[in-house]
């Protein structure tokens, strides 16, 4: 599940009031949470929560991928998915409740898990095995 990394397809705006998750069908409300591929054809499918995404990429086929995009969520930014460093935690509050939040850097990462007191890092890689049912 390997996508192109040099892609020059970009993320597009979230709208709250139309988007909607392509695998739960929730609405895409809670944008700081967002996630979204972007298909080599300029079609986009948006999510509300990064394990939906996830979830979606396991049966998608990769060739037609032209990026895949999460909110950072210590920033309004859009993050490849790639090039992301996640924490998960239980107590971790996310739209499906995965648990599971992007950052931009190990670093920033880091922060957030000292400065909240839980949480585990996680790569990209490591959530290729990560168990994506919804986590309680």
């Amino acid at each position: 599940m390997i996508l192109a990394a040099c892609s020059s397809k970009e993320p597009r705006d979230i709208n709250s009031a139309t988007d909607v998750c392509e695998v739960c069908n929730m609405s895409v409300s809670s944008e700081e949470h967002a996630a979204q591929i972007v298909m080599d054809n300029g079609d986009y499918t948006v999510f509300d929560d990064l394990g939906c995404l996830m979830e979606f990429m396991m049966d998608a086929d990769a060739s037609e991928i032209g990026g895949a995009f999460v909110k950072d969520a210590s920033e309004n930014k859009w993050l490849n998915i790639e090039k992301a460093t996640y924490v998960y935690s239980e107590g971790n509050w996310t739209p499906m409740n995965y648990g599971v939040l992007a950052f931009d850097s190990k670093k920033s990462a880091e922060n957030w898990i000292e400065k909240e007191g839980m949480g585990k890092l996680l790569s990209y890689d490591d959530l290729q095995g990560f168990e994506w049912g919804v986590h309680h």
